[in-house]
């Protein structure tokens, strides 16, 4: 017996979410993403690309989705591409999936929330279909897509936010299959643009696909049945080697992945690449008492996989070195840490972090983790001083914040308060919080 077709499976899956909901710890791990992308979308909404993007797409058109958790508001589609490109643009926000989930779904269910009216438990569960169907189409790749030149942010995340939206509209399960083909025909991202203002650009666009996705989708327009399976279609189309599977059936739900698999939540505001390493130089550095003059050679152990992904050796601003391992390992020894405040233009130019930026070096070793496709089972870093003495750093399978090893709760919350003071926010970060924390029982988010 044939299996029955990936697209309008997968759309009956979330048009079933739509009717239903999600189970009550499906949407308990979707909470968090919530906490964690206001973060970052307040910490970076005065960033660079965010302003670009802002200036260039006035005159705003009217609408009740508000930007950035702050008074100005606009249109749904608007909103999506502009929230989601702040969410990202610090790279601060969580990993899951091969990519950042959070930071496209909410912002795509935050804004086109505002406008539907929708409640708490209909914004969690959006997030939960949204996250699901992003699961069931990444887990079917052999290959790293990051190797071939595709962000999956970028092309997974069209169609995981037209699933969200998808489920906010209300639509049927034909409708839902649709608005996935439409969300993949907009799927785009590329590696090329790491540490441009492009990459949070592909967010901000994943989210504003999605919105485009369902409404379109809701108005009668057509995809094609089979969209994602077909061998033209999507898995085919990003595949690095055609090494997928377009033909086992949807497994979104059976059971929910998002309890089990929940989004990492990131320490630091670099390319999650880096947090093992950078987990294990600060250590080492805090054990030994090491001093940034006394350092002649650094040496990182991690897969050529994610070396590849930071790709910016030499970088001479905070966007390039949010994609250095050089810069993390420097950052960490000079200024013991590697936070918002050393991401900017004069930090990362500082001679004290260039001259330890060009003493790092990285070695490949296998990249044979068993539960993270493309990444070492621990990364690992030796520093050799000036007097010939050797330090080996602790072997990190897993990063702090890691779904394995999460943030607790004054370790959340003392991230938001971090990110929304340093996006200038003035309102209660502490009420927010809350309030985030609890969505699933907030009958009106928006006033």
């Amino acid at each position: 017996m044939m299996p029955a077709p990936l697209t309008s499976t997968l759309g009956a899956f979330v048009a079933a979410i739509g009717r239903e909901g999600a189970p009550a710890d499906a949407r308990a791990a979707a909470v968090t993403g919530f906490i964690d992308t206001c973060a970052t979308t307040i910490a970076g909404r005065r960033e660079p690309a965010v302003q670009v993007l802002l200036e260039a797409s006035r005159p705003l058109p009217a609408g009740r989705a508000p930007l950035f958790f702050g008074e100005q508001a606009t249109d749904a589609s608007t909103a999506a591409l502009l929230n989601g490109t702040a969410a990202h643009a610090l790279d601060y926000d969580d990993v899951a999936l091969r990519g950042h989930p959070s930071a496209v779904l909410v912002s795509t269910i935050l804004a086109l929330g505002a406008q539907t009216g929708a409640c708490g438990a209909d914004m969690l569960d959006a997030y939960v279909a949204g996250y699901e169907v992003w699961a069931d189409l990444v887990d079917r790749e052999t290959d790293i897509h990051h190797v071939k030149g595709w962000h999956p942010t970028g092309i997974f995340g069209a169609i995981g936010a037209s699933a969200a939206a998808s489920v906010l509209l209300r639509l049927d399960a034909g409708q839902c299959a649709h608005a996935l083909g439409l969300g993949a025909s907009q799927s785009a991202g590329v590696m090329s643009n790491f540490g441009a203002m492009a990459k949070p650009f592909h967010v901000g666009r994943a989210a504003q696909a999605g919105v485009l996705a369902a409404r379109l989708a809701k108005a009668g327009f057509t995809a094609s049945a089979d969209a994602l399976e077909h061998p033209q279609g999507f898995l085919a189309a990003v595949s690095p080697q055609g090494r997928v599977d377009r033909e086992r059936p949807a497994a979104a739900g059976r059971p929910f992945q998002i309890a089990d698999r929940r989004a990492n939540v990131k320490r630091y505001p670099l390319c999650y690449y880096t947090h093992r390493a950078l987990d294990g130089m600060l250590a080492l550095r805090v054990r030994h008492g090491v001093q940034a003059d006394q350092v002649a050679q650094v040496e990182v152990r991690m897969s050529q996989e994610h070396a590849t992904v930071l790709r910016n050796h030499r970088p001479t601003t905070g966007l390039a070195a949010k994609f250095s391992i050089e810069f993390a390992m420097a950052s960490a020894l000079c200024n013991g840490r590697a936070g918002l405040a050393e991401l900017g233009d004069a930090c990362v130019q500082a001679p004290g972090v260039q001259r330890l930026i060009e003493r790092v070096t990285v070695i490949p070793i296998p990249a044979d983790d068993p539960q993270t496709p493309g990444a070492a089972y621990a990364d690992q870093v030796f520093v050799t001083l000036r007097d010939g003495s050797r330090l080996e750093g602790e072997p990190v399978h897993q990063a702090l914040g890691h779904a394995r090893r999460p943030l607790d709760r004054t370790q959340l919350r003392a991230k938001f308060s971090d990110a929304l003071a340093y996006g200038g926010h003035v309102g209660d970060a502490a009420a927010l919080f809350e309030r985030l924390a609890g969505l699933d029982c907030q009958e009106r988010v928006f006033a």
